[in-house]
């Protein structure tokens, strides 16, 4: 435990993509933190969230379900957004790249609007879900590439807009962690070696790592940084 149990006591924190992964991980941590946490995801997921979390059933990539999420909630100090869909090989084509934008982009920036309110009475924080295919291209998943340099870019100009109101708007960048969505490539040797031999810290990451730097960004000690991007990749950009 990194931080105080009670760091996020009588706060409200809104998780979407919460349900496995990355976010089930941060929600689960932060809840662990005295928050109570709201997880939004598609179906109640794999049975890894913690008893304490509430989940509700809503899909960022449309307005109708998103805005359902906001009809019993009054209060909110912190937004992350980690709901987020990738199709290697599919990506090409056209209907594909514009489902894996509309999640990963506009789903963001949706969940972002929608907050907005709420957050500005609380002076809250939000910490987007950026990647390394922020900074690098993808073959394989021109969507996910695309739409994580343009969540990268988005932080950047909401915590520019939102300054005023004073909401902090940052992102973390993961690595290669070890969640459902990169199972098959921790299942590959062919692809796993050469994803481990460039991280200097020599493993996946795991959900918690990427959930203490989100806790981070969303406590006091973070009170005069936002818009950044940061990178939770044990190393791997810098190889």
């Amino acid at each position: 435990m990194a931080f105080q149990k009670d760091l996020f006591a009588q706060q409200h924190v809104l998780v979407t993509g919460a349900t496995q992964g990355i976010g089930a991980g941060v929600a689960n941590y932060l809840a662990s933190l005295g928050a109570r946490v709201t997880a939004v995801g598609l179906d109640r997921g794999d049975g890894s969230l913690s008893a304490g979390v509430r989940v509700v059933l809503a899909d960022v990539s449309d307005p109708e379900s998103t805005q359902r999420v906001f009809d019993d909630i009054d209060s909110l100090d912190a937004l992350v957004n980690c709901a987020g869909i990738i199709r290697r090989g599919a990506e090409h084509q056209v209907e594909v790249f514009e489902k894996v934008v509309s999640v990963n982009l506009t789903g963001t920036m949706r969940m972002c609007t929608a907050s907005r309110a709420l957050l500005k009475v609380s002076r809250g924080a939000i910490v987007n879900m950026a990647s390394m295919l922020s900074f690098f291209g993808g073959a394989m998943v021109p969507g996910y590439a695309a739409s994580k340099g343009g969540v990268a870019q988005l932080t950047k100009s909401l915590a520019l807009a939102y300054a005023g109101d004073k909401i902090r708007v940052n992102a973390v960048a993961p690595g290669w962690i070890a969640t459902p969505l990169t199972q098959a490539l921790q299942d590959d040797p062919a692809r796993s070696k050469p994803i481990l031999s460039r991280t200097p810290l020599g493993r996946w990451g795991t959900p918690e790592d990427v959930a203490g730097c989100v806790a981070f960004l969303c406590s006091p000690a973070a009170a005069f940084m936002t818009g950044v991007i940061l990178p939770v990749d044990g190393g791997y950009l810098v190889a």
